[in-house]
């Protein structure tokens, strides 16, 4: 297995449903510009309250991510995310 070498972006995700769903929402839209995701770490927790009652979850990840060899099939290309 070859040595891999890995990059890091930070996400907030958001959700009226429930923590996990703020990190799946996190997850599914980066998986539309970046390649080859492989891990994800929860580095923050917070909500909103209105009216006594959570009205939202945020949750912050770090995503990690192999480059790809320049060499082999392409190169990563970083979007922004929107």
């Amino acid at each position: 297995m070859p040595d891999h070498i890995y990059k890091k972006i930070e996400l907030t995700g958001s959700s009226t449903v429930s923590m996990e769903d703020a990190i799946q929402n996190a997850i599914a839209r980066a998986n539309k510009t970046i390649k080859n995701m492989r891990w994800f770490e929860v580095v923050d927790t917070r909500g909103y309250i209105e009216g006594g009652r959570v009205a939202y979850w945020q949750v912050t990840i770090k995503i990690g991510f192999t480059l790809e060899d320049t060499m082999g099939d392409s190169t990563v290309i970083e979007e922004s995310i929107d």
